[in-house]
Order: C-alpha cells, then sequence, then structure tokens
C-alpha cells in the first residue's frame, strides 16, 4: 500500500510544479497590474502548492 502511495506522489510532482509556475504567473500579473487581491489570492495558493510539494519531497525521504 505505501509503495502505491509513493508511486501517487511522484507522478504529482510534475503537475504541481506545473501549478506553481501558473500561480507564479498569476502572481507577477497581478504585481503589474498592482491588484493587490490578486497578489493575496497567488501568493496563498503557492503556499499551498509550496507545502504539498515539501510533504512529497519528504515521504520520498522515508
Amino acid at each position: 500500500m505505501q509503495a502505491i502511495e509513493k508511486q501517487e506522489a511522484k507522478l504529482k510532482l510534475p503537475v504541481i510544479r506545473m501549478e506553481i509556475d501558473y500561480e507564479l504567473m498569476n502572481l507577477y500579473d497581478a504585481m503589474q497590474a498592482e491588484d493587490k487581491t490578486g497578489i493575496i489570492k497567488a501568493k496563498q495558493r503557492l503556499s499551498e502548492l509550496r507545502h504539498q510539494l515539501i510533504e512529497i519531497t519528504e515521504d520520498e525521504d522515508e
């Protein structure tokens, strides 16, 4: 069961990285437009994605 979870986590890595790239683009656009709400939302989503990435990489280390 644990091997399956590790395999699924490895498959999620590229998706999370693509989402991070997308949110960074959103953050850049919001900063250029001086959209404070957009900046906050992008930063919150980036924080969530960062936590997901950390969880997956920590699980791989075990």
